[in-house]
């Protein structure tokens, strides 16, 4: 492993870190000892809109880009480099919320953000079907809602996600969180989720799906979880600059970040 900035980025021994924070959307380029080698971010706000705190799908996507723009930046003027590919990509963001996909993969509502308390009854009726605290903000509470409140769109749900996952399946055509996203209670593996209360849900929710069809796939730290597809590539570097085929890791919470 290098410790010269110039040769470990040249040599791919590098890791781009994106974390979608409440009120900043960040970009890291680190080497292996984990030295900035480049950094950079946008601000953003979430919207209060019909009751619901959101941002838009819009906005992530142009936060996504100028983050990573202000990092290549950053890299030339530090190093004198453009960024081409990296060793591997992580995505985080804000745990919970609710973002239900159709087959297309187009969104069918608002992204409804940690921030909402507007599933104070879900909550309190999961938690007594699977005897364990499920928060208002969690994805199953907000799922839950939007069925028992006949909400149009869940006939067309194919999944669900979180924003960290929802932008790692736009960079990798992959559906998959890791373990620490907040989304539904893991089992006793601890790389799973639970399958007696993914049971329990389908038992006591009268929903035209399986949830276990429509919760993303479950990796833990260490896995592969997709590459970044051509597609990806230029969603992130509109430039054409950064290549497709880098391994991204889980997308995660913000647990372990705002700790």
């Amino acid at each position: 492993m290098s410790t010269d900035p110039r040769a470990a980025i040249a040599a791919a021994d590098t890791a781009l870190g994106i974390e979608f924070g409440s009120t900043r959307i960040k970009a890291v380029l680190t080497d292996p000892s984990g030295a900035v080698l480049a950094s950079g971010g946008h601000t953003w706000e979430n919207s209060l809109i019909d009751g619901v705190w959101t941002y838009s799908i819009d906005e992530v996507e142009t936060g996504l880009r100028a983050a990573y723009a202000t990092l290549a930046k950053d890299l030339r003027a530090a190093h004198g480099v453009e960024l081409t590919t990296t060793g591997a990509i992580g995505v985080s963001g804000m745990m919970h919320g609710y973002l239900p996909l159709d087959a297309d993969g187009a969104l069918l509502t608002a992204f409804r953000t940690w921030r909402n308390t507007i599933t104070a009854e879900s909550s309190a009726a999961l938690s007594a079907l699977f005897g364990l605290n499920i928060p208002q903000r969690w994805s199953v509470s907000h799922l839950h809602r939007a069925v028992t409140g006949g909400e149009e769109h869940v006939a067309r749900i194919a999944r669900i996600t979180t924003l960290a996952g929802y932008v790692h399946w736009r960079l990798t055509v992959r559906h998959v969180l890791g373990v620490g996203s907040g989304v539904f209670p893991i089992g006793a593996d601890g790389r799973s989720f639970d399958a007696d209360m993914i049971a329990a849900f389908d038992e006591a929710v009268a929903a035209p799906w399986s949830l276990a069809d429509i919760l993303p796939a479950v990796a833990v730290a260490g896995q592969e979880a997709g590459h970044l597809t051509e597609s990806g590539a230029a969603l992130l570097d509109p430039t054409g600059a950064l290549r497709p085929g880098i391994p991204l890791c889980p997308p995660e919470g913000d647990a372990g970040t705002g700790m």
